[in-house]
């Protein structure tokens, strides 16, 4: 049964859990999987629906494992599953391991890839997944999580979740190389883009014949509260339309004059690196000045990347311009960034190009470290005398005669100039 619910001032538990069992209606189930997204993605509330995914199952006797699409990120610690998840056993839990934990199940051909990218990028695309999403043992595979702006795919989630959530290195590396060359700012907030067409492909060539039922939510999160405006689930592709519709209404900001000096808060319990950190870059950049500057309040901030690999790689060739890297990454000698183009897209992504200043404000990495890879650096604990998140408020704030515009969660919106948007 599809369930498509909205409301403006936010769904209460009780009507979630009722959307919850209503999806579950006439199905006639054994063993089920849920793939929830990460800590990154608290405030999407997908912990609370699988939560009542799990309750309702098993009190159905039905067995429920649980696989969170970590994708790239680091394993989720007992306290954050506590947290997101509630009373769920940890043993339920399964950590994916995208480097390992993955078997091919088909290849996206290169004539497609070519074509939808204008000629950008021509390889073929191999698909990857955990090799629990195609275990014929699972009656049922639901994919819960949030569409919101994406720096990657343009409106995050559907089968996004799958395919890179708990997809392999090969597709998550391709689809985000892809992305970046197209270029990010030619997608962000848009629903049919070159890397979303890749991930339906392979959902109708690969997935058809597994049952998988997805739960999105839309969701703010004013002053750190989580608001849902809509649930949408269906086995389809009209849940993702239907929450991609009402995402661009509340999670994108029309802004109508650039940002000169844009400060944003970064959670110390989600961002602990600047690839995940980096969201203050993406989802600013295209409300930017030219000139402007970029200040990132980064308390929890203590490294660059999610494994040692990738840490090394920001390291080693830094956030420093689209054109360096992309010119870096066809010399013979960047072999390890081939074979790691998530991260040569990361450094795209993560770079103003030279067009605004970008500052973190951290007091777990070392100034030095921080310049070392493109950025300005700052202490926290002194930048907040001025910019204190206490007392900020959304949006515009006049400090000392100055305007500043402060976000509080860069990873629920993106801000935007209207014209850019429309081109």
């Amino acid at each position: 049964m599809n369930v498509f619910l909205k409301k403006e001032n936010g769904l209460s538990n009780k009507e979630i859990e009722k959307a919850i069992i209503d999806s579950l209606e006439g199905r006639n189930l054994n063993r089920v999987l849920i793939v929830p997204p990460d800590f990154t993605r608290f405030h999407s509330y997908a912990g609370y629906i699988t939560n009542k995914y799990y309750h309702v199952l098993t009190e159905r006797k039905v067995e429920v494992d649980i696989l969170p699409a970590l994708g790239t990120h680091m394993s989720m610690n007992e306290d954050e599953l506590d947290k997101m998840f509630g009373d769920i056993p940890h043993e339920r839990f399964i950590v994916h391991r995208w480097r390992d934990d993955v078997i091919k199940i088909g290849v996206v051909p290169k004539s497609f890839v070519s074509e939808i990218s204008e000629g950008l990028w021509e390889e073929d695309i191999d698909v990857e997944v955990n090799k629990r999403i195609m275990d014929e043992s699972y009656d049922l595979i639901i994919s819960v999580g949030q569409v919101v702006p994406h720096e990657v795919v343009g409106m995050s989630n559907h089968a996004k979740n799958i395919f890179v959530g708990v997809g392999g290195s090969r597709i998550i590396n391709s689809s985000h190389m892809l992305g970046a060359v197209y270029g990010m700012e030619r997608m962000m907030g848009k629903d049919i883009t070159p890397v979303r067409k890749v991930y339906d492909y392979a959902q109708e060539h690969f997935l058809s014949d597994r049952p998988v039922l997805y739960a999105l939510t839309v969701t703010t999160a004013p002053k750190g509260k989580t608001a849902v405006h809509g649930i949408f689930i269906s086995e389809g592709r009209e849940c993702f339309n239907k929450a991609v519709e009402l995402a661009q209404e509340i999670n994108i900001d029309f802004i109508d004059k650039p940002f000169k000096k844009c400060v944003v808060y970064l959670d110390p319990e989600e961002f602990k690196t600047t690839w995940l950190g980096n969201k203050a870059v993406y989802r600013t950049r295209m409300a930017m000045a030219d000139g402007g500057e970029l200040i990132i309040l980064a308390p929890g901030v203590e490294r660059f990347g999610e494994d040692q690999e990738i840490d090394r790689l920001i390291r080693k060739y830094g956030y420093t311009g689209r054109l360096n890297i992309l010119e870096l990454f066809g010399r013979p000698e960047s072999k390890d960034l081939r074979e790691n183009m998530s991260a040569a897209a990361h450094l795209i992504h993560g770079s103003s190009d030279g067009r605004f200043n970008i500052t973190y404000c951290v007091d777990k990495i070392k100034k030095e470290e921080i310049e070392s890879v493109g950025y300005k650096s700052a202490s926290y604990k002194e930048v907040i005398k001025k910019y204190n998140p206490e007392t900020l408020v959304k949006g515009y704030n006049l400090i000392d005669g100055e305007e500043i515009y402060y976000i509080p969660n860069p990873a629920l919106g993106l801000w935007i100039d209207r014209e850019k948007f429309k081109d």
